[in-house]
């Protein structure tokens, strides 16, 4: 199993990322579903101030490509990701149109 961890930040605005919170209460049943079509099987979002971190867990058939493409392809997709632009602003270094940044992983307890 390989993990990823990416990183994004929100609006500086309390009450937008009370609504993005509350969109990840209740996420819609097409995208959990196009989550784990494309190989992701843990995925967990956590929360400081503005910033917040993804970590996923992968198996075997996932890939990066095979991922946007699939959710390029699917319209609930891209009516999710559009909704959650709202709440949502690249970090330095972003390409247009580009959310969540791949992190380094930089240290390991136990190798």
């Amino acid at each position: 199993m390989k993990r990823h961890v990416f990183t994004l930040d929100l609006q500086e605005d309390e009450a937008l990322i009370k609504e993005y919170v509350d969109w990840h209460k209740n996420v819609w049943p097409e995208i959990i579903l196009s989550i784990k079509d494309a190989g992701i099987t843990g995925m967990e979002i956590y929360r400081y101030g503005n910033r917040l971190f993804l970590i996923m867990e992968v198996d075997e058939s996932f890939s990066f490509e095979r991922k946007a493409a699939m959710d390029a392809a699917n319209p609930k997709v891209q009516e999710w990701e559009e909704l959650m632009w709202k709440y949502q602003i690249p970090l330095p270094g972003a390409h247009p149109g580009e959310k969540w940044m791949l992190m380094e992983k930089i240290f390991t307890l136990n190798q």
